[in-house]
């Protein structure tokens, strides 16, 4: 199994600088891919496969290169892709998935290198990519293997007008969250005369809800910093799953569907965002289309009247020692503002573009050559502004001068509070980064999901529920050899 071969410095991941919006047009060559075909897979959309379906055919009039993109459900994409490249079927040329799942197509050698190719394209513009976005969505052991599309961690969303007329500050805390939460529920937001919802999470089963836990979860567990982790103990590599940490998280999660839609446990991450954006939730969870989403005006009927915050808090943390909760303070929550542990967490990582190895040498080249284009400042400086479109903010010159933001209709006000709530983010001491481990997509979208499904249809009480994820963690943790796992958990946190 292939192991990381350099450590990452924390700081190197952290957004800094800035460069100018400023981009010139990227030279294609006319023909230069004529009679070559890109089968490229990623999920049913219309979130990520619009742009790449949108931007094809100028692709394909600019170089000749046809680019074919196929679109599977969400909870299909890693074994589909997976299981194409393993037998040998290799049907499939590219794909847009999630960085966290390099190691798994990385390790057999499946994932084309990059790392000479980028370093080859100025066009690329790869020093404008956050550093976070550059170094956890494209590498892999030092080395480049995909291109970063989109960058991707979740926020909370909250009514800003709502919240206002009723005298409720943006929440600090997860006891916050809840608490305006029931203030707001039935409450007619919309105006249409009927009761409207105190908080909308997807949480529909195989979607892509499970990250939310975490979300919650991770101001409980992880407090001393982005190399403490939120999910193994990173001496043993035992789940932290089964300690009143992750139960406070469990309580928040199921507390909050007692304020959403009756069918919540149902909702995907679009039917969410169309409550939201159509004013019938005072606040959310999920990624940054939310802010875009809001100010199109052929669906959305809350522009500037959005607030975005970086995730709520706690101000009791677990302390691994004892496995009790313990108050914040200097020692317990070094990180801490005004007595808040916050954990703002890489859900996912974004979206990026990796090249099947075995692909004909033509066919590599025009698939590079296509997630270039889409990732050149040229073409992502608008896509990022689109809610459609699924991607979100990556660039330093996208987060540097709000004027891309307020052409694309947010006002100065919004744009300043979104992007103000993305750099807040990124730039914390405390971020948690998402699981990239062997086989993580069996941890988290096989048995964490199942598990917080049954959770929340009755079929589990918290106990249960903990107990279930230990347990399947643990037998995954076998399986793949708990040193190797272990080992490969560190690096990943710099340790």
């Amino acid at each position: 199994m292939a192991k990381p071969k350099t450590k990452r410095k924390l700081s190197a991941l952290l957004l800094a600088g800035a460069t100018s919006l400023a981009v010139s047009t990227p030279v294609l060559s006319a023909g230069e891919f004529d009679g070559v075909t890109v089968n490229v897979m990623t999920f049913t959309g219309p979130q990520i496969a619009e742009p790449l379906q949108r931007r094809a055919p100028d692709f394909e009039k600019a170089t000749g290169a046809k680019i074919n993109v196929i679109t599977v459900p969400f909870s299909d994409l890693y074994s589909k892709l997976l299981t194409d490249w393993a037998t040998g079927t290799n049907s499939i040329d590219a794909a847009v998935f999630a960085p966290q799942w390099a190691v798994d197509y990385v390790s057999p050698g499946f994932l084309e290198k990059l790392t000479g190719r980028v370093a080859a394209d100025p066009d690329l513009k790869e020093d404008d990519i956050a550093p976070f976005f550059r170094e956890f969505s494209q590498k892999y052991g030092g080395d480049t293997y995909m291109l970063t599309l989109d960058g991707d961690f979740q926020m909370v969303y909250y009514r800003s007008d709502i919240f206002k007329e009723n005298g409720i500050a943006a929440p600090e805390t997860w006891d916050d969250y809840i608490a305006a939460a029931k203030a707001l529920h039935g409450k007619d937001m919309n105006g249409d005369g009927s009761p409207d919802y105190g908080s909308c999470i997807s949480k529909k089963r195989g979607a892509q809800a499970y990250w939310a836990i975490y979300s919650i979860a991770g101001s409980f567990l992880q407090s001393q910093g982005t190399s403490q982790g939120a999910f193994f103990d990173t001496e043993t590599m035992a789940p932290l799953v089964d300690n009143p940490g992750f139960g406070a998280a469990l309580d928040v999660y199921t507390e909050t569907t007692d304020f959403g839609p009756p069918d919540e446990i149902n909702l995907d991450v679009g039917d969410t965002r169309g409550l939201f954006t159509s004013g019938r939730c005072a606040l959310t969870i999920d990624w940054g289309d939310i802010g875009t989403l809001a100010i199109d005006p052929q669906s959305s009927s809350v522009a500037d009247k959005v607030g975005s915050i970086m995730l709520p808090g706690s101000k009791r943390v677990l302390d691994r020692a004892s496995g009790e909760m313990v108050d914040c303070d200097a020692n317990s929550c070094p990180h801490a503002v005004n007595g808040v542990n916050r954990a703002p967490f890489a859900a996912f990582g974004g979206w990026s573009g990796g090249i099947n190895a075995a692909a004909d040498q033509k066919v590599k080249d025009a698939a590079y050559a296509f997630f270039s284009h889409m990732s050149q400042p040229e073409q992502s400086n608008a896509d990022v502004t689109v809610g459609i479109t699924g991607f979100n903010p990556y660039r330093l010159s996208q987060f540097a001068d709000t004027k891309l933001w307020e052409e694309a209709g947010m006002s100065k006000a919004a744009a300043e509070d979104y992007l103000g709530a993305i750099q807040n983010s990124l730039n914390s001491p405390n971020m948690v980064l998402d699981l990239r481990i062997p086989q993580n997509q069996a941890y988290q979208q096989v048995v964490l999901d199942n598990a917080i499904a049954r959770l929340l249809a009755g079929e589990l009480d918290k106990a249960g529920t903990m107990a279930a994820i230990k347990e399947g963690w643990d037998e995954l943790n076998e399986e793949n050899g708990v040193d190797e796992q272990l080992e490969v958990y560190r690096a990943t946190l710099g340790l």
